[in-house]
C-alpha cells in the first residue's frame, strides 16, 4: 500500500498490519449454548473446536521521508493497548507520530490479550479472573497525584500530565491478567520481531518492559537497542545483555514505597550493565532538570521533546 497518507501530518509511503505468533488449541467437552445475536436472531453456539489464541496484532507505518532502516517497535504497558502511542489524551500527536516524523518505520504492537490481538474466553487456557485498573489506582500508581487528592483532582506540583484529560486516558484502559499470559506475550513478541526480519529498536513501557527485556534476551540478534520507559521488569542475576539499553524515568519517585524500590532497581540495573561493558544510559528526568513527568511520559506535556531525545539517542548508537 502506498500514497501520500497522513498519520498526524506525517505523509506515509505505506502502512498495514499483521498477526504474529500464538498457538492452536482444540476445545472439547463444552456444552452447546443457545445465544441471541440480535433481538430477532438467536443461534446454537458450539464452543468446541479448533481455536487460535495468544497471537499479537501489529500495525506498521513507513514515512515517505524515511531516514532510518532500523524500525522502532512500540510495546504498551499493563492495562493498555497499542492505542496509547497514537495520540496523547489531550489530542497531541503521540509517539507513533513523533517517531514517524523522525524518519523511522514504526511498528505498534497489541500483545497477547490486548486490543485487536483478541481474548481467550476459556478459563482452563487462561486462568482468571483478569483485572481492570480503577481511576483511583491509576491516579496514585502513575504518580499523577497523592491518593488522598484524587477526589479534588489535585496533582503533584509540578505535574506534566494533562490533568483535564485524565478521564480520557482511563477510557483507554483494558482488562489484563497480572502474570498468567506473560510467557505467551514473550513468545508473541518474539514472533513479531522475527516477522519484521531486521534488528529493531524495541521501546516498551511499564509492564511491557518485562516482556520486552525477556524477549530481547531470548533473541539478542533481533535487537538493535532496548528503550525501557519506567519498566517494571529486570533481568535475572547474571544475565548478559549484548545491546544498548536506555532507561527513561520520570519525577516524584518518592510518592510510594513501590516507586522508591523501582528507582533503586533502575540504578542497580544501569550500573550492572556498565560493569558488563554494555552501553547503558539511565535518564532520571528530574535529575536532568526536567521536573514533573509522570509514569506516562508519552502522554505528558513534554512528550514530543522526550520522543525527540530518544530518537537522538538511537541515532547515536
Amino acid at each position: 500500500m502506498s500514497g501520500d497518507l497522513p498519520a498526524g501530518g506525517v505523509p506515509l509511503a505505506g502502512f498495514g498490519s499483521f498477526y504474529a505468533g500464538g498457538r492452536q488449541v482444540r476445545v472439547e467437552g463444552q456444552p452447546i449454548a443457545r445465544i441471541q445475536f440480535t433481538p430477532t436472531v438467536d443461534f446454537d453456539w458450539d464452543p468446541n473446536g479448533l481455536f487460535h489464541i495468544e497471537q499479537a496484532y501489529v500495525q506498521w507505518f513507513v514515512p515517505i521521508d524515511r531516514r532510518h532502516d532500523r524500525p522502532v517497535v512500540l510495546l504498551h504497558g499493563g492495562g493498555f493497548t497499542g492505542a496509547m502511542w497514537e495520540a496523547t489524551p489531550d489530542g497531541r500527536p503521540g509517539w507513533l507520530q513523533n517517531f514517524l516524523a523522525e524518519g523511522y518505520p514504526v511498528y505498534v504492537v497489541d500483545n497477547v490479550e490486548r486490543g485487536r490481538a483478541g481474548w481467550c474466553p476459556f478459563p482452563t487456557l487462561w486462568p482468571g479472573p483478569p483485572i481492570l485498573r480503577s481511576a483511583e489506582e491509576a491516579w496514585s500508581l502513575f504518580r499523577i497525584g497523592a491518593a488522598e487528592h484524587f477526589a479534588q483532582r489535585r496533582p503533584f506540583d509540578p505535574q506534566r500530565f494533562p490533568i483535564a484529560a485524565f478521564d480520557e486516558m482511563i477510557r483507554g484502559s483494558v482488562p489484563r491478567f497480572p502474570r498468567q499470559t506473560d510467557d505467551a506475550a514473550v513468545l508473541a513478541l518474539g514472533a513479531v520481531l522475527a516477522r519484521i526480519g531486521r534488528p529493531a529498536a524495541l521501546l516498551a513501557h511499564s509492564q511491557g518492559g518485562e516482556i520486552a527485556l525477556r524477549t530481547a534476551l531470548d533473541a539478542p540478534e533481533r535487537i538493535a537497542a532496548l528503550v525501557l520507559v519506567e519498566s517494571s521488569g529486570f533481568p535475572e542475576d547474571g544475565a548478559r545483555v549484548g545491546f544498548p539499553v536506555l532507561q527513561v524515568v520520570g519525577d516524584h519517585l518518592d510518592a510510594t514505597p513501590l516507586w522508591g524500590d523501582l528507582s533503586a532497581r533502575y540504578r542497580a540495573f544501569a550500573a550492572d550493565l556498565v560493569r558488563q561493558g554494555t552501553r547503558s544510559d539511565a535518564w532520571f528526568l528530574a535529575e536532568r532538570g526536567v521536573r514533573g513527568n509522570s509514569h506516562m511520559p508519552m502522554m505528558d506535556d513534554n512528550s514530543a521533546e522526550i520522543a525527540g531525545a530518544i530518537a537522538h539517542w538511537l541515532r547515536a548508537i
